[in-house]
């Protein structure tokens, strides 16, 4: 009998505004953020194995099997519901670690899910997400599924639903350091809270865009490159730059002239993951 086996998107985030408003007695920023999905990923294959092995067959360069989110999370998932199932993993990988995009997140999230479902534990999204942010402060957005309002370190989400533009995405190919960025000391953190909600149009600042530009000139590039098309924005901590654009046809062009020389893809927004909507189509 063949073992169930399951295809899932595991999509990228982008951080349409990133304020910092302080460093925390325990080392972590105080932050507000807005973030939307697109419908742009990587693809995770899994395949239940009865003996409780868990098996990532994807090698990562510089990561330590065991050390990879993916398999952290259904290790942890595994201990804490006491499933005795185990499971095989293959990942397509297309997002690049360290561009602010979300990806080792995304995919710990999309291995929540996924395991939930195929070893059918009935978990809520509280209780996954609860389990997601022990993995990473951006976990829990993805176990949701949903566009939101970001307080905390990012674990506090208020679902919203802005505009769902087509965005292109440039991939500069630097990897971005998310603790060397936060310890800065250039590094703004006094940011005045955003009280209004929703969030006010033209919060679109992120905090981290000054450092990680004077940091990584490759960074610094495509801003400006990008920035003479469309406002140019930089998601999370960088490395990749994003802008907005009204129809998949303009931001096709604009990734024509730019991506002779620049890595990038075109991709629509959305509100609600690709993933999400892959599950529900499961129901």
């Amino acid at each position: 009998m063949t073992a169930p086996r399951l295809t899932l998107p595991s999509p990228a985030k982008l951080n349409l505004m990133l304020h910092i408003l302080g460093r925390r007695a325990d080392g972590y920023h105080e932050l507000q953020t807005l973030f939307q999905f697109v419908d742009y990923g990587d693809e995770i294959t899994f395949a239940v194995r009865d003996d409780g092995v868990i098996h990532l067959h994807t090698e990562f360069a510089g990561v330590p099997h065991d050390s990879n989110l993916i398999v952290r999370a259904a290790k942890m998932l595994q201990q804490q519901s006491g499933c005795t199932l185990g499971i095989d993993i293959w990942i397509d990988k297309v997002l690049p670690m360290g561009g602010g995009i979300g990806g080792g997140s995304s995919n710990a999230a999309t291995t929540l899910l996924g395991l939930n479902h195929l070893w059918q534990l009935g978990w809520d999204e509280d209780r996954l997400a609860a389990l997601g942010l022990a993995l990473g402060a951006d976990v829990p957005v993805f176990v949701r599924g949903h566009a939101a309002f970001a307080e905390g370190v990012g674990e506090k989400l208020t679902p919203v639903d802005p505009e769902e533009p087509w965005y292109l995405v440039l991939v500069p190919q630097v990897s971005v350091s998310t603790a060397e960025i936060f310890s800065d000391p250039l590094l703004t953190r006094n940011t005045p809270p955003i009280k209004v909600r929703p969030v006010p149009e033209g919060n679109s600042r992120n905090d981290c865009l000054p450092v990680v530009a004077r940091r990584y000139p490759e960074v610094r590039n495509a801003l400006d490159l990008l920035g003479k098309f469309t406002e140019a924005k930089l998601t999370g901590t960088g490395s990749c730059v994003f802008g907005g654009f009204p129809s998949k046809a303009e931001a096709d062009k604009v990734s024509a002239l730019l991506t002779e020389t620049l890595t990038g893809f075109v991709a629509k927004g959305s509100n609600v993951s690709m993933l999400h909507r892959k599950l529900q189509s499961l129901l």
